[in-house]
């Protein structure tokens, strides 16, 4: 517990092979800290700057992010399970080898980054920002997909067929569409996006 106090009161530590617990962080800044095979269990992080940070090969659990911001941060090889993150701020922010379960990502801007690959599942991202962003390898399952922003992000190659999916926020020529397989509701959903008329069968 105090390495970690210590990291948010200098910044631009490096912290590895640790577990915290029931830790509660409220404003507190760790910019440009780089965080090492580390798992944080049941923590609260309210208003927490960890601006420019490297996560490596850490694990969140049961975990609570209120109003925080992680932006131009480099995830990889991280695990987020049971957490609550709405609003979570990841804008410019480079995501490899990351996976969320059961998570509440709804309003999280993850826009103008880099994601893949990642896997989410059970995962609330509605009305969460994904404009400009670079996708690779992305897998959805069985996530709330409800208007999502995908506004100049090419969506080709992802699934999204298992998710409760509601038409997403594209740019006028629907470029971002193309290769993105749906099932038939969600077809049915983006035929009055674009305006398209399906004869009656």
């Amino acid at each position: 517990m105090d390495e970690l106090i210590d990291l948010f009161a200098e910044g631009d530590e490096l912290i590895s092979n640790t577990a915290f617990e029931d830790l509660n962080l409220s404003y507190d800044v760790a910019n440009g800290a780089t965080f090492d095979d580390v798992v944080f269990r049941s923590c609260v992080f309210d208003g927490v700057d960890w601006n420019g940070s490297t996560f490596r090969d850490v694990v969140f659990r049961g975990c609570r992010f209120i109003r925080c911001n992680m932006e131009g941060c480099w995830l990889n090889r991280c695990d987020f399970v049971d957490c609550s993150a709405p609003g979570l701020n990841l804008l410019r922010a480079r995501l490899s080898s990351v996976s969320f379960a059961s998570c509440d990502l709804s309003y999280a801007n993850f826009s103008g980054g880099r994601i893949g690959p990642m896997a989410a599942r059970d995962t609330r991202l509605t009305e969460t920002a994904l404009q400009g962003t670079k996708l690779g390898q992305l897998c959805l399952d069985n996530c709330d997909l409800t208007r999502v922003d995908v506004f100049k992000t090419p969506l080709s190659g992802v699934d999204v067929s298992r998710c409760t999916f509601v038409a997403p926020i594209v740019s006028g020529d629907y470029h971002e569409l193309r290769g993105l397989t749906v099932n038939a509701q969600q077809a049915l959903a983006l035929s009055g996006l674009l305006g398209i008329q399906l004869a009656d069968d």
